[in-house]
C-alpha cells in the first residue's frame, strides 16, 4: 500500500489558482454573510482538537467496587 502522502498527492490543492477557485466556490454556495461565521467555527474546532490532541492526562473512568449483599437485616436473627 502507497503511503497516504502519495496516495493524495493530486487531491490537496499546492497553488494559489486552485485556492481561489475554492474560496469562489465556497461563496456562491454560503453567501458572503456567513463564510465568516463558517471561518470561526473552523477555527474554533481546530484548536479544540488539539487542545484534545495534546492532553496526556485522560483520565480514567471510576471503578465501581462491587455492592456486597447486606445480610444482616435481611434473614432476621433474635
Amino acid at each position: 500500500m502507497a503511503p497516504l502522502d502519495i496516495q493524495l498527492a493530486g487531491l490537496i490543492p499546492t497553488g494559489g489558482g486552485e485556492w481561489v477557485l475554492i474560496l469562489l466556490v465556497l461563496l456562491l454556495l454560503f453567501g458572503g454573510t456567513k463564510l465568516p461565521a463558517l471561518a470561526k467555527g473552523l477555527g474554533q474546532s481546530m484548536r479544540e482538537f488539539k487542545k484534545a490532541s495534546k492532553e496526556d492526562d485522560i483520565p480514567a473512568p471510576a471503578k465501581e467496587e462491587p455492592k456486597k449483599p447486606d445480610t444482616a437485616g435481611t434473614h432476621g436473627s433474635n
